[in-house]
């Protein structure tokens, strides 16, 4: 991958923000902390990250990757999680999390049925016969770093079975 990246020639440097934590996945390039481009793309994580990674590596040479790690849909952020890790062990640039309430105002994020994600007081819990607003996540325009950290697995908080 690295020689083919060489070839794109003088590529401008930037920093990536990934929301796949539900679809419409979310994206944004940021430059000096500032957003430069957004993206929103309907369908699965799997169909459509590896094309707006493609597109975006061809475009600029990434320094930083934040994503949220959760909660949300399991399978997405798993893929979401796989992609951004292999491009992050791939081409050495470093990976940080923040949790999905962080971008969508901390309201109720749509778990299984009629439950939520809801985080109160710093802790993440499943909440029956709530009704969790439809996409709500948002890119910011200013690309805040304290916010995330380099403990960047996913955060899967699951119903017990």
């Amino acid at each position: 991958m690295q020689e083919v990246l060489h070839k794109c020639g003088k590529r401008a440097e930037a920093q990536l923000l990934v929301i796949g934590v539900t679809s419409p996945l979310k994206a944004a390039l940021y430059q000096d902390g500032e957003c430069v481009e957004r993206f929103t793309l309907e369908g699965k994580s799997s169909e459509v990250l590896p094309g707006l990674l493609h597109d975006i590596l061809y475009r600029y040479r990434l320094k930083e990757i934040y994503y949220a790690n959760g909660p949300g849909s399991f399978m997405a952020i798993k893929v979401t999680y796989v992609m951004l890790k292999t491009l992050s062990i791939s081409l050495d640039i470093p990976l940080f999390a923040a949790d999905a309430f962080t971008f969508n105002g901390n309201r109720p994020i749509k778990a299984i049925g009629k439950s939520c994600f809801v985080k109160k007081d710093g802790k993440i819990s499943i909440v029956s016969g709530c009704i969790a607003e439809e996409n709500t996540f948002e890119v910011p325009q200013r690309l805040d770093k304290t916010l995330f950290s380099g403990d960047n697995e996913p955060l899967y908080v699951l119903p017990a079975v």
